[in-house]
C-alpha cells in the first residue's frame, strides 16, 4: 500500500489534529505533515508502521530509517517520512554476551534501540532485559551503512556498553545517545528504580569511556523511563516518560521535559523544579484515540523539526504505532508540537 491521502484543515488544538490524523490514517502511521511554508497541516495515511519504542530517525543516503523493539530489532525506511517499508532486522543471531548478562532473556527480543551516525559508521544501541527486573544490559552494534544493498552493509557486535544487576539501584534499558556541543558522545538510560542516568562514551569505539567513569543522575520519579536528550540553542532538553507503557489503550505514558545548560544537568522544568525532585513539564499526552505517547526523538528535515514517538492507536485496539509530529520552538526556547 504505497498511496497517500491528504486532507487540509485548520485546527486549534493538538487533540483535534491527532483525532483527524487517526481518522484518516486508519491504515498506518500517524503523520502530521507541514507544507514548506509551515502553514497548513496534513494528516497522511501511510503504510502501516507497527512500532514500539522507536529509535531516533536517522538518514542514510536518500532514505530515513527507524528501528524499534522486537525480535532482532525490526527496521523501517522511507524516502519522505510518509510511506514506510519494512527493512531488515539488525540482529540475526543473539550476541554471545546476552545470555550470560541476562539469563532470563530469550536472546531474541531486544528493546528500545537508539541510533546515531558518528564518523564513518552508525552506532545502534539496544537493551537486553526481562520485564520488571533490573538485571539488564545495553549493547552496541555498528554498521558503515544502513543500505542493505550496499556491499559494505554488515552489523558488527561491539559488546556490552553498560549493565545493571539486581544489586544495583538503576536499570540499564532505554538507551538514548547524544552528542554535546563539544562533540562528546553520551548515553542516557534508565527505567524506574532511581531514575534516568547518563554516562560518557568514547566516540571512537561507541563504548563507555571507562568502566568506572562517572554516572550522572538526571531525573527521578516513581514511574520514569524512555529518556531522550536534544541540544538546541544553548540548552539540552531532556524528554522522559512518566506512567505505564505496554498496556494498549490502558497505557498511561506521557512525555515530560526539562532543560539544562549542561548535558550532565541539573535539568529543571518550566516552573524551575529540578527533575531529580519530581519536576517535569507536560509535553505530550493522550489525546482522544492517540494514547500513551512515548520514546521521543527529534530529527530536523529542512525547516521542519519532526518529533518521533510511538502511541497506542485507539482505533486499532491499542496497536503500538509510529507517530511523527511537526515540532516548533517557542520564543522562550521551549518546544511544542504543532
Amino acid at each position: 500500500m504505497n498511496s497517500s491521502y491528504y486532507l487540509r484543515f485548520g485546527l486549534s488544538t493538538l487533540a483535534n489534529a491527532l483525532a483527524l490524523c487517526l481518522t484518516f490514517a486508519a491504515g498506518g502511521a500517524c503523520v502530521l505533515a507541514a507544507d514548506e511554508a509551515g502553514a497548513d497541516l496534513q494528516p497522511t495515511a501511510t503504510r502501516l508502521v507497527r512500532a514500539h519504542d522507536p529509535s531516533t530517525v536517522v538518514k542514510c543516503k536518500d532514505e530515513y530509517w527507524v528501528f524499534c523493539t522486537g525480535r532482532g530489532l525490526p527496521s523501517y525506511h522511507s524516502k519522505d517520512l510518509r510511506v514506510w517499508e519494512s527493512g531488515p532486522r539488525a540482529i540475526s543471531n543473539a550476541p554471545a554476551w546476552a545470555a550470560e548478562a541476562v539469563p532470563l532473556n530469550s536472546g531474541r527480543d531486544f528493546w528500545a534501540p537508539d541510533i546515531i551516525h558518528v564518523g564513518d559508521r552508525y552506532l545502534l544501541y539496544f537493551a537486553v532485559s526481562t520485564w520488571g527486573k533490573n538485571t539488564s544490559a545495553i549493547g552496541l552494534a555498528t554498521n558503515p551503512t544502513l543500505d542493505p544493498h550496499d556491499t559494505q552493509y554488515h552489523w558488527t557486535d561491539q559488546g556490552i556498553v553498560v549493565q545493571s544487576r539486581a544489586t544495583n539501584d538503576f536499570n540499564t534499558i532505554d538507551p538514548a545517545v547524544c552528542q554535546d556541543a563539544q562533540g562528546k558522545l553520551w548515553l542516557a538510560f534508565g527505567s524506574f528504580w532511581t531514575g534516568i542516568k547518563l554516562i560518557e562514551l568514547n566516540p571512537d569505539t561507541g563504548l563507555r569511556v571507562a568502566p568506572d567513569s562517572p554516572m550522572y543522575s538526571l531525573a527521578h520519579k516513581d514511574k520514569i523511563e524512555a529518556s531522550y536528550i536534544y541540544p538546541h540553542d544553548g540548552f539540552y532538553y531532556l524528554f522522559v516518560n512518566w506512567g505505564q507503557c505496554c498496556q494498549g489503550v490502558r497505557s498511561t505514558y506521557n512525555i515530560r521535559m526539562g532543560r539544562s545548560t549542561s548535558i550532565t544537568g541539573p535539568y529543571t522544568d518550566k516552573a524551575g523544579v529540578d527533575m531529580m525532585l519530581g519536576g517535569g513539564s507536560l509535553f505530550l499526552t493522550t489525546a482522544g484515540k492517540f494514547i500513551g505517547p512515548g520514546h521521543a526523538g527529534i530529527i530536523p528535515v529542512g525547516t521542519t523539526n519532526w518529533l518521533s514517538c510511538h502511541f497506542y492507536d485507539g482505533t486499532r485496539e491499542g496497536q503500538p504505532t509510529l507517530g511523527l509530529l511537526p515540532l516548533t520552538w517557542e520564543a522562550d526556547g521551549w518546544p511544542r508540537v504543532q
